[in-house]
């Protein structure tokens, strides 16, 4: 009796520290299929060049230097493409079609960038917002170019 409740403390032990490093394990957004130049994926504080096939996870900012150039591909089809010194945060992402959960938050924080509709915005067009400094754009399933520039 004492050895199966030693064992079931040290199993215990072992799920509650292995749960906060779950919690703060993100999911996959999508992945990076273009990079030129200086580009780079900021991760928990960490900046990570940037390479094609690399996946982005919800969270991720995505930064290009003055040279630089990325395209993203999300899991639900819809892309981003950045130009040069530029930077967007994919704050929430959640594609789960079958059980109805669907978000994307994209902060656009400075430069240029496309964004080009996925099926999310045909599923559920109302659970897309892109931020920007100075609006908040809905989207119905659109094409759009924003250019970000530093305030004065």
């Amino acid at each position: 009796m004492a050895t199966f409740r030693w064992a079931l403390g040290v199993l215990a032990l072992v799920f509650a520290m292995a749960t906060p490093a779950l919690a703060e394990q993100s999911s996959a957004a999508g992945r990076i299929k273009v990079v030129s130049g200086a580009a780079f994926i900021v991760r928990h504080n960490a900046t990570i060049p940037a390479q094609a096939g690399q996946i982005v996870y919800e969270a991720d900012a995505l930064r290009t230097g003055p040279d630089g150039s990325l395209g993203v591909t999300l899991t639900d089809d819809t892309r981003l493409s950045l130009g040069p010194a530029s930077e967007v945060r994919l704050d929430r992402f959640v594609y789960a079609p079958g059980s109805g959960n669907l978000g994307l938050v994209v902060k656009f924080m400075r430069g240029v960038a496309a964004y080009v509709s996925g099926r999310m915005a045909k599923l559920a067009p109302d659970s897309i917002r892109l931020e920007t400094p100075a609006a908040i754009v809905g989207v119905r399933g659109t094409t759009l170019a924003i250019r970000v520039q530093p305030l004065p």
